[in-house]
């Protein structure tokens, strides 16, 4: 057992040494840990042979279970709304535009079984938001005109859409749901939106009205809010990666206690997920195998990059008079990600009958994405004269924005309270916490650690929000202005 965790533990070194080492020069975290995995894969210098597809299936699944929830959780829908209706439509109806597009085009070019086609356009036809924002992040870029918004949403709300088509075009091809398609697209989107909005405004509503006397606890509890949006949607046949991105935005976006160190807490949960996916991805491929897909790899690359992302998103914003300029840059930043390779192990281990490597032309598409899209974003921005010098682009994230909105509130102390008689040092106050003034016989006090807190005593307090506050106050003995 040690053995192993020492090996668990110089893999996530490596990820995280290489990353450092190259995330200056934008090179995308998914591509410096998928060929860490490759490396260290059978094939590779490692010579660990892993071919489990499915329990790839399932590490994969607890994976972006957590991705896409931290996805939803970090949006900032002040800064999304007003690019909300064109984003979502590009991550529905344009996902489904470009599956179509890429399946014909492997029908009737390449001469792939049609269902196949199909198929394996709609496993590659989402785009990958933490690509994108790791280049984006790195290069410290914003987009004007609501792009990096635009981009967020879009990425982050299309892979349960691709996920959805590719289940369908599954059950179709297993003979099953020939006579139901209209049913199973209604309990994928039905039940994913139902299930992910129920149990994330009762989560919303718990925390706000119930206070632990832990704080982890509420970084538990939202974790468990996740996983249980994830298998009960999955037990009644919804999307469960749309739920569990429901649920993220409605608890991202509201006021709930602990809401910054829950940012904090997601995000390296996600980045933890994203090292162990991407990884574990790499492990699971055969480099050896990658020279026979290349061409068809690259061939379908090229058709998504120059016909079918442009066709989809040409289609769509043009609708909203948005500039050619900006649409460009749309269609150039649909970089495809781990989901793809996901969604081709779901496709390899639900249908036998393929009759093609499905999932080695999906990885080397996705590599090749990452490489030439992903390299070339920066370049392609400025170019366009898209890049927004005044404006970070961390304002798009909740993080950035929990950090600016401090609030100020009072309480007065009743001989009840726990904390009177104790000094402040001795007070256990979360870190967005301060006691900033102390009222006392109409008195102010400037407070010290070794201040000792009398009932009557009137605390001004800064935190970061209001929820923040009554999570840590009770509310017999203690009154919030």
């Amino acid at each position: 057992m040690a053995y192993y965790m020492i090996a668990g533990a110089a893999i996530l070194l490596l990820c995280i040494g290489f990353s450092k080492l190259l995330y200056r020069f934008g090179v995308p975290s998914l591509l410096i840990f998928i060929v860490l995995g490759m490396l260290a894969g059978s094939d590779g210098i490692g010579g660990i042979y892993f071919d489990d597809y499915a329990l790839a299936q399932t590490l994969s699944s607890v994976a972006l279970t957590f991705i896409m929830f931290f996805g939803g959780f970090s949006t900032n829908w002040k800064a999304a709304k007003p690019v909300a209706a064109p984003a979502i439509l590009l991550s529905s109806v344009g996902t489904t535009l470009t599956a179509l597009l890429t399946g014909l085009f492997c029908r009737f070019v390449l001469q792939f079984p049609l269902l196949e086609s199909l198929l394996l356009g709609s496993i590659v036809a989402s785009t990958d938001a933490a690509s994108v924002f790791s280049i984006l992040r790195s290069r410290k870029l914003n987009l004007k005109g609501g792009m990096a918004s635009l981009l967020e949403i879009e990425s982050g709300s299309n892979d349960p859409f691709a996920f959805m088509l590719t289940i369908i075009l599954l059950t179709m091809m297993s003979g099953k749901g020939d006579n139901h398609f209209a049913l199973l697209l209604f309990q994928q989107l039905g039940f994913g939106l139902l299930i992910g909005g129920l149990l994330g405004v009762g989560a919303v509503y718990f925390l706000r009205h119930v206070r632990f006397e832990v704080e982890a606890f509420y970084s538990l509890f939202v974790t468990a809010v996740a996983i249980l949006c994830y298998a009960l949607c999955d037990v009644i046949g919804g999307n469960s990666f749309l739920c569990v991105y429901i649920a993220g935005i409605l608890l991202g976006n509201s006021k709930i206690p602990y809401k910054r160190s829950l940012v904090h807490f997601f995000d390296g949960i996600s980045w933890l997920m994203q090292i162990l996916l991407f990884f574990a991805l790499g492990l699971l491929s055969f480099p050896s195998r990658l020279p026979a897909v290349a061409w068809q790899s690259i061939f379908i690359s090229l058709f998504m990059i120059f016909v079918a992302r442009p066709a989809a998103v040409f289609a769509i914003l043009s609708w909203f008079k948005i500039p050619v300029r900006q649409q460009i840059l749309v269609s150039w930043v649909g970089i495809r990600g781990a989901a793809s390779i996901v969604f081709a192990i779901y496709a390899v281990t639900d249908c036998a009958m393929l009759q093609t490597d499905v999932f080695h032309i999906v990885f080397f598409l996705v590599l090749f994405s990452v490489l030439v899209q992903g390299t070339l974003m920066p370049t392609v921005a400025k170019k366009l004269d898209l890049v927004e010098k005044e404006t970070s682009i961390l304002r798009t994230f909740n993080d950035y924005q929990e950090k600016n909105d401090m609030e100020l509130s009072e309480m007065r102390l009743t001989q009840e309270h726990p904390w009177c008689g104790c000094a402040l040092s001795d007070i256990d106050l979360p870190e967005s916490v301060l006691v900033v003034l102390i009222q006392r016989n109409k008195k102010s006090l400037v407070p010290r650690g070794s201040t000792s807190l009398k009932a009557g005593d009137i605390l001004v307090l800064s935190g970061a929000d209001q929820e923040t506050l009554r999570a840590i106050l009770p509310a017999e003995s203690s009154t919030i202005k």
